[in-house]
């Protein structure tokens, strides 16, 4: 599926998004390495959906707005998409930092916003539970982690040393320790006003996740009503690892 590339001006600053298919809306928002691989799982929803993938600001060709200062900013900014684009009974599956993004989102208005579908998120802080310090690990690192699969980790690790995804990579993170350096890819607030969202809300977890560990999905849970999936043999990217599962889980829940 060929997806086209967009800019629309939010606020002053230019955010970047391709855009493909027709039909009812769904949003997928990337986690805190954007979009360097292009996971399948776009293209699969493409052929039935209208499917919109911005890059976050400051990550791909999205600018990174002066004013902005932290994951709250980011939710006002892709809620101004939303009516900008005049979307309605929106589903948005985000992914990490972009699950992240997705909650504050809809802790702040969910007019617009049909249904939530969050494969392992970022957002909140568990206890004895510490997440892997993505800022201080070396990329290629960070990609093995990110995989259950050694062989997928292995063959992940080498192509984030190829040089055409370095530059990309740098600036990615630099985007991503804006918005989760400190601390640390969570918003102490943001568990207190979870239970303020009253959409579908569906969480989909690796059991081997060594980037934000399993345990955080039972402890979001515990703060919203959620329908959660933990896949086995499955780390911290399940819209790759276990691509078949994840898009049947996607389809069953975008039925109700």
């Amino acid at each position: 599926m060929e997806f086209k590339a967009e800019t629309v001006t939010l606020n002053g600053a230019k955010l970047a998004l391709r855009r493909a298919g027709a039909g009812e809306p769904v949003i997928f928002l990337h986690g805190a390495d954007g979009l360097t691989e292009w996971p399948a799982l776009l293209d699969e929803l493409a052929a039935k959906y209208d499917v919109i993938v911005p890059d976050l600001p400051g990550f791909g060709q999205s600018a990174a707005a002066e004013w902005l200062d932290d994951i709250s900013d980011v939710a006002y900014m892709l809620l101004d998409l939303l009516d900008v684009l005049n979307l309605k009974g929106v589903r948005i599956i985000g992914h990490s930092l972009g699950g992240w993004a997705a909650l504050e989102m809809a802790v702040r208005d969910c007019k617009r916003i049909r249904s939530l579908h969050l494969l392992a998120p970022a957002g909140i802080h568990l206890k004895g539970h510490p997440k892997a310090d993505i800022y201080m690990i070396d990329p290629d690192e960070q990609a093995r982690l990110a995989y259950a699969d050694e062989a997928l980790g292995k063959a992940a690790a080498e192509r984030a040393l190829v040089s055409k995804h370095q530059e990309q990579a740098i600036l990615n993170r630099i985007a991503s320790a804006r918005l989760g350096w400190n601390p640390r890819l969570y918003n102490p607030r943001l568990g207190r006003w979870l239970n303020r969202i009253k959409i579908p809300v569906q969480i989909i977890w690796g059991d081997t996740d060594r980037i934000i560990p399993t345990p955080y999905a039972e402890a979001f849970g515990k703060l919203m009503s959620a329908k959660i999936t933990v896949l086995k043999n499955c780390g911290h990217l399940p819209h790759v690892e276990k691509r078949a599962e994840v898009s049947g889980m996607l389809e069953d829940a975008f039925k109700s």
